[in-house]
């Protein structure tokens, strides 16, 4: 009786640990494929801002910018004091004297002109303008607003251009047959504190006080 009773317990006890053997086998396994699930997910995270920057730093197409003019401004030539008008050459202007206070360029959309004098400060400091003729239809000001994006452009109306859209950075200038022209992507992508520009990395937010 005493040796039936011995069995089972051993027969019990031989089940058990075959049980928690197949539990911790299983338990290894979940953990493995949790590691593994883990590394994808890391290297395909990785992948994905490895894609984002080099789509948003990708070169311009390819002849896009053949009809940008260029000019031959040198910056840090301020007038004496804010207000003080000058007399460009250039309609919008490229470059050349302009005020010792910079346009807010982080992205504004401004719905009225600006002071040409602080937007080409704006331009010295690598930012790049949009501007359009006032009679444009308010839809395609709303498509030209989107892609105001971000810092170190802005986009205004301008009321003596030759083009529905100008697109301006320093010393470089493109005019747009409209505001679905591709060319508009790819000025922003080459000038956006571009080569060209004279102080690079400087403010887009205006002087305190401004």
């Amino acid at each position: 009786m005493g040796s039936n009773a011995q069995r089972r317990r051993e027969e019990r006890e031989k089940k058990v640990a075959q049980l928690r053997k197949a539990d911790q086998s299983r338990q290894r396994r979940s953990t493995t494929l949790l590691t593994i699930g883990l590394v994808i997910a890391v290297v395909v995270a990785i992948g994905g801002v490895w894609w984002a920057v080099e789509a948003g730093t990708e070169d311009p197409t390819p002849g896009a910018l053949d009809d940008v003019q260029t000019y031959d401004y040198t910056g840090s030539d301020h007038t004496e004091s804010d207000g003080i008008p000058v007399d460009y050459e250039e309609s919008p202007p490229v470059g050349g004297r302009h005020s010792p206070v910079w346009l807010d360029c982080t992205g504004v959309v401004y719905d009225e002109p600006v002071a040409s004098e602080q937007a080409v400060h704006a331009l010295e400091h690598g930012a790049v303008w949009i501007t359009y003729d006032p009679s444009l239809p308010q839809g395609d000001v709303d498509t030209l607003a989107d892609q105001i994006d971000g810092s170190y452009i802005f986009l205004s109306p301008y009321e003596d251009q030759n083009a529905p859209v100008v697109a301006t950075a320093w010393n470089n200038q493109l005019e747009l047959d409209g505001v679905d022209d591709p060319r508009l992507d790819d000025f922003i992508t080459e000038f956006r504190q571009g080569q060209q520009t004279p102080e690079p990395g400087a403010p887009c937010n205006p002087p305190s006080g401004q």
